[in-house]
This record gives structure tokens, sequence and C-alpha cells, in this order.
């Protein structure tokens, strides 16, 4: 690639030094893929590449495709530095229809598609401490990083709660853990007391924030903008968010280096 393909515009204004680069374990954004078409999915990532490192697609909708799109698609994006995995209400629809005996065969098959990993939640249907254990402990014997869900859609749980889920799912061996979007909010504004006895209580290296989203009762775009710039300021560029969607992911990785509306603080001396 020419040095023109590589140079960068406005060069002259510096980015953060504590935001990461790809291949990044902090700062990850993981960004929803409710159906992209496999050239959606192409032209998405030719900008947004570097600033997306997981990809969930979500719910059941890989139960729709034709097969040799899905394990196309999961190629791609696995070429470009990004891990796709299975959202965790597929898994919840399965346990909830086929019980038991039908997670092993599920996770099989996923693994056989081409996902490496996959979502483990209760967000609608609940799973109590040793059954997010065994379900989380299965996925992995069947070759899959497991990514645990705790919080739920249905009703609102405490922080101690969360805590608890969370150590369970990091103990049964989760790579890391999502909370919830819907535990995040309270009345359309950040739920601040949760999130900081979030921070205080777990490792937030381990940890992805979900932002919320209009499938949420009350849920506006300014409230997901708020809960964005909560997070971010309160825990830096280098927090862990999810949900983003793909339209919004540039304009996150903005925020995240306070070229939006996050910042930044005005610096001593810039206007003379």
């Amino acid at each position: 690639m020419s040095r023109e393909q590589n140079a960068q515009p406005f060069a002259m204004v510096p980015l953060p030094a504590e935001r990461s680069q790809k291949p990044r374990t902090t700062g990850l954004t993981m960004m929803m893929d409710w159906g992209l078409a496999h050239g959606r999915a192409e032209d998405y990532l030719e900008l947004l590449e570097p600033y997306v490192d997981l990809v969930k697609v979500v719910v059941g909708t890989a139960r729709l495709y034709p097969e040799s799109y899905l394990i196309s698609k999961l190629e791609f994006y696995k070429q470009n530095m990004v891990i796709p995995f299975l959202g965790g209400q597929f898994s919840e629809y399965v346990f909830a229809t086929q019980g038991w005996s039908g997670m092993e065969p599920f996770f099989q098959e996923a693994k056989r598609l081409g996902f490496d990993a996959l979502e483990i939640s209760d967000n609608c249907v609940p799973l109590n401490d040793e059954e997010r254990a065994r379900m989380i402990k299965m996925a992995i014997g069947c070759g899959l990083e497991v990514h645990g869900e705790v919080g739920s859609k249905v009703f609102s749980q405490s922080a101690a709660d969360l805590i608890s889920q969370a150590n369970v799912c990091m103990d049964a061996g989760a790579e890391i853990v999502l909370v919830e979007a819907a535990e995040l909010i309270v009345d359309g504004e950040p739920n601040q007391t949760i999130i900081k006895e979030l921070r205080d209580g777990l490792d937030l290296t381990k940890v992805l924030f979900e932002l919320t989203g209009p499938w949420i009762k009350g849920v506006t775009l300014s409230s997901i903008h708020e809960l964005k710039r909560f997070l971010l300021t309160e825990f830096g560029p280098d927090v862990n968010l999810a949900n983003v969607m793909p339209d919004d992911v540039l304009e996150t990785e903005a925020s995240r280096v306070g070229l939006s509306v996050v910042g930044p603080d005005r610096e001593h001396g810039a206007a003379v």
C-alpha cells in the first residue's frame, strides 16, 4: 500500500495514547449484525475494520441463512481480525424448546459452521448458577470460547446479583462477561449507582457494557448516547462497549478519542 493510502487526514491532531490499537484486549467494540448481507458487511469493514473487535450474530438469525452464505461471512469477519459469535438468545431458545439434550448438538453445530465463540445468557429464559456453569462448561468442551452475559430483559437485578452471576461465568471458564443493557438504564438515564458498583466489584478488562437499543421499551436515541457518554467519561476511552450498531461504530470511536460529544477537556493555553 502506498504512503498516500496509509496516510491519515488531519495528522496534526493527536489521538489519546491510552486508546489501544488492534489486536486489542481492552477497549473492545462489539458490533451487532442483525442480518447484514455479505456485501454490506464488506462495505462496513472496508472503513470500520480498525474499530471493530467482535460481531454478534444477533438472536437466532443464523438459523435463517443458507449454510454456505453463513460460513463465507464468518470467514470474512475472521480474515478481518473480527471475532463473530452467536447471540445468547439463540442458546436460550434451544434450551427452552429442547432442554439439555439439545445443547451439545447445538454447540457442535456452531463450531462446525465456523463460530469460535458464542454467548451464554438468560435474558428471557432464566438459568440458576448451576445451570449457567454447566452450560458454559459444555460449550467450552465443544471447542467454543464463551462470552457470558448477566442481567435480564424481564426484571431488574441488583449489582450484587450481577457480580455474583459474572463470577459464576468466569469461574466456569468464560473469557468475558457482558452486562445486559436493560440493567444499565433507569427512566432513560444511565444507572450510575449500579455501574459504579460493577466497577468496584469486577475486573472491567473482562467486562463488556452493552449499550441499550430501541428494542427496550422507553429507550430513545438520546438514552443510548447518554449511556455511552457516561461510560466513556467514567472509565475512559478503553472501556469495553457492546451492542454498537454498524452505522454508529465510527461515531463511537470518535467519542472514545474525544472527537465527539464526550470531550475533550480544554487544554490550558489552547486559546490565545
